[in-house]
């Protein structure tokens, strides 16, 4: 399916709808903002981007992505940084901005949904040292050189559901082997009621990570509604206390859970291993679609 041509600087920004390997992609304007773009993936909400800021966060996960990444070490220090899932590359563009210098690679599995936020929502600028390739994501934290890395993001969608791959003891180890000591990995996940697959997942963080915390919206944590989940693993202390000051500010305040409170949460269950890693559960209908 073609695109619609890309406006000229003059003019006013036009939907984009165009067909890529996982789906049919949308990039839509933000009408109550200017520069501000949200990309979707068969109507499921993807990134949103904000060509003239890139510290605007408009997701409540990137937020809190954002506030990680600004907690993690001294303010402007470069980090060296993989990115695994690409979507409008939010995240990546928030590092670039709020840490100029650092050393960021992209990893997208859908090439065309790739060359069509290239094309649309260029993200090269100055201070923005990102590099963006299509791969496999495991694949690519498999090439990762040893204690190479201070911070690798998950943040994998295929639709609306994290691949099963992406979920395992396995994988987490290749993570843990490509950071440097006090590394980070951070993963955005999704689930609902019972939470069965973000107990699991906290579970194998901690199979494998000495430091983890799971951070999310209380109704969500409670088994209440559906929603999104970043899940944090290090391999030195986490910061902690800066993070729970930092979401306390949010206009839709998150929990952090940790320690004790995260091995409650985790009870008995068990970590997932790549023999019985499944994809994440599909979310109830409509809840995050766009029109």
């Amino acid at each position: 399916m073609p695109d619609t041509p890309r406006p000229s600087v003059d003019d006013d920004p036009v939907p984009v709808v165009r067909r890529t390997d996982l789906g049919q992609a949308k990039l839509l304007p933000d009408i109550d903002h200017d520069g501000g773009w949200l990309l979707s993936l068969d109507d499921t909400p993807q990134s949103y981007v904000d060509l003239g800021d890139p510290t605007h966060l408009e997701f409540e996960y990137t937020q809190r992505f954002g506030h990680l990444v600004d907690a993690l070490a001294p303010a402007g220090q470069p980090l060296d940084a993989l990115h695994l899932g690409g979507g409008a590359l939010t995240v990546p563009r928030y590092l670039a901005a709020t840490r100029p210098g650092s050393r960021q690679r992209v990893v997208e599995v859908d090439g065309p949904l790739l060359a069509l936020v290239a094309e649309h929502l260029p993200w090269h600028g100055p201070g923005a040292d990102i590099t963006a390739v299509v791969g496999d994501a495991r694949a690519a934290l498999a090439e990762a050189a040893p204690g190479s890395l201070d911070l690798v993001v998950a943040d994998v969608f295929h639709g609306s559901r994290t691949p099963g791959h992406l979920t395992s003891v396995e994988f987490l180890r290749l993570a843990s082997a490509a950071l440097r000591p006090g590394g980070c990995y951070a993963a955005n996940l999704a689930d609902g009621p019972p939470l069965a697959f973000a107990r699991a997942q906290a579970a194998t963080v901690r199979a494998v990570f000495p430091e983890a915390c799971l951070i999310a919206e209380p109704p969500v944590l409670r088994g209440r509604r559906y929603g999104n989940i970043l899940l944090v693993g290090s391999t030195g202390p986490l910061p902690v206390a800066d993070l729970v000051r930092r979401l306390a500010g949010d206009i839709f305040p998150a929990r952090l859970t940790d320690g004790a409170d995260l091995a409650a949460f985790v009870a008995r269950t068990e970590p997932v291993t790549d023999a019985t890693a499944t994809d994440s559960p599909p979310p109830p209908e409509g809840a995050f679609s766009v029109g």
